[in-house]
């Protein structure tokens, strides 16, 4: 595959619009999932087809299940976590 690069524009709500290339590229279409992993200052963004959430979410799953969480405490802990980071 070539590379591409575009630069985009973060929107005062935090939005920021793929540019068309890059969206043409990957496959992308309105309403298409994207995972965003942010490391060592840099943003990655891939493609999330319902096969790749299952293989991404799977050891999570795993994890929680070992643990003892359900899926229904997840909402809390992600605000608790949240509010940690503040």
């Amino acid at each position: 595959m070539a590379e591409i690069i575009e630069m985009g524009t973060v929107s005062s709500r935090g939005q920021i619009c793929i540019p068309n290339d890059i969206r043409e590229s990957m496959g992308l279409k309105e309403g298409n999932k994207v995972l965003f992993l942010f490391q060592d200052e840099s943003l990655l963004v891939r493609k999330i087809t319902p096969q790749t959430f299952a293989e991404v979410t799977a050891p999570l799953k795993e994890a929680a299940k070992k643990a003892g969480l359900k899926e229904s405490e997840a909402v809390d802990m992600v605000h608790r976590f949240r509010k940690l980071k503040k």
